[in-house]
């Protein structure tokens, strides 16, 4: 008995440590939306179709400009953004928290390279990436989204690490015909 309740409890460590799945699923049609955002420290209005008529769109929520991992992840998106636009993917940040202070957040930690929108309450339930422990905030999960509309990757762990890898990897395979 001693066993199997050692047992259980280690497959629940496991799985409360994997990363968790979006609710929007590959092959999901991407909900269309407009933000505001900020890039450079400069304000504007981002939409999701008109960034798509460029390329795929790597859209990474994150729950809150200045902490700790977000602003780390938001280096590593900074650093991969040549990469990203060298295969025509625009990268844009979306956040609910900290919203009032995107614009230095776009300076300081997205280092003027990508932009970063504010997330309102639908856009968050519309996405499905509320944060389970403060409903306020959006999860930590990226998705990569082909100019169809369609999502071609899924990624939610609130961790950051891996982020960048995931995203990377599939706008790669999309660029190669591995991905439609």
């Amino acid at each position: 008995m001693q066993r199997l309740l050692t047992g259980l409890a280690l497959c629940g460590a496991l799985l409360a440590a994997s990363p968790a799945l979006a609710a929007l699923k590959v092959g999901d049609k991407a909900p269309d939306f407009t933000a505001p955002a900020a890039l450079a420290g400069n304000d504007f209005s981002f939409t999701l179709s008109q960034a798509l008529k460029k390329g795929p769109v790597v859209l990474y929520f994150f729950p809150a400009a200045y902490t700790s991992g977000c602003t780390a992840e938001a280096h590593e998106f900074a650093e991969a953004t040549p990469e990203f636009e060298k295969l025509g993917a625009t990268v844009i940040g979306v956040t609910a928290g900290n919203v009032e202070r995107i614009k230095d957040f776009s300076k300081e930690h997205c280092r003027d390279k990508f932009a970063v929108a504010a997330a309102n309450p639908a856009l968050i339930k519309t996405y499905d990436v509320v944060l389970p422990m403060k409903d306020t905030l959006s999860n930590r999960t990226s998705y990569v989204i082909a100019p169809s509309g369609k999502i071609l990757l899924a990624y939610s762990d609130l961790n950051f690490q891996g982020h960048v890898t995931n995203t990377m990897d599939a706008v790669k395979a999309y660029k190669a015909g591995k991905l439609k």
